[in-house]
């Protein structure tokens, strides 16, 4: 019941495609994913952890999966792991990567491609709009498909002027992960499975005096879940990457 209240409103908003422009729009070819973004994720940003402190901010005991609906294959799995796996690349897998304390740079590195550099672990993410089915072998991020969702009854921002997103208009990044290596969503080995599906709700607002974005994420792996794995994270935007430490993770 949890999950379909804080999905449903997203599922009822519009999606923006690369080639979507509204009937009204003017003749011309549509505007790219990041000229018609309709919010800003660029920037530098860290992780504000102001829950499940106990998990993320330090590695937790071995056999603590409290909150993580594993089932038994999943637990059996989360129990063979022992302490000397601790700092383990596979913790920082997309499923997981956004949960780690640390920072993110967010750039556009290419018109279609939004790319997302951690300094926790040092990896790299990239969020594809348009993107078909995956042809690269399976990594730690996966192959990850974007697409701008706008609030019911939005204009479409394809219908918008190129240049950077209008303060007075909104918009959710959605993204969807597949093509992964199997990892952790923990530190302490709990598991998922190569076949997990990551789905992501990237959401920009403001406090009146900072910038934020949460993102909320979704895993869904019926391998090691006996429901999808839901939680929510959020980062304060930095002035600039003076911050940035590289903490690589052991492979």
């Amino acid at each position: 019941m949890g999950i379909v209240a804080c999905l449903g409103p997203r599922a009822s908003g519009v999606t923006l495609t690369a080639q979507g422009r509204g009937g009204g729009a003017p003749a011309g070819p549509p505007l790219s994913p990041r000229a018609a973004a309709p919010t800003d994720l660029t920037g530098n940003w860290v992780a504000v952890i102001t829950e499940d402190w106990q998990w993320w901010m330090v590695t937790p005991n071995k056999g603590d999966y409290a909150s993580v609906p594993l089932n038994p294959a999943g637990r059996k799995l989360a129990d063979a792991w022992t302490p000397d796996q601790d700092g383990s690349c596979k913790a920082y897998g997309a499923p997981a990567l956004l949960r780690h304390p640390g920072r993110l740079r967010i750039s556009w590195e290419d018109e279609r491609t939004l790319k997302i550099e951690t300094d926790a672990g040092v990896q790299t993410r990239r969020l594809r709009f348009g993107a078909t089915a995956p042809s690269a072998p399976r990594d730690l991020q996966g192959h990850s498909v974007a697409e701008w969702q706008l609030p019911q009854g939005a204009a479409p921002a394809g219908a918008a002027a190129p240049g950077p997103p209008s303060a007075a208009r909104s918009g959710t990044l959605k993204a969807v992960t597949t093509n992964l290596q199997a990892g952790w969503l923990r530190k302490n080995g709990v598991p998922y499975s190569e076949n997990a599906v990551l789905t992501e709700y990237f959401d920009r607002f403001t406090d009146g005096a900072s910038e934020w974005f949460s993102v909320t994420t979704l895993v869904e792996d019926p391998a090691n879940l006996t429901m999808p794995f839901v939680i929510s994270s959020n980062f304060k935007k930095e002035a600039d990457a003076s911050r940035w430490t590289p903490l690589p993770c052991k492979l």
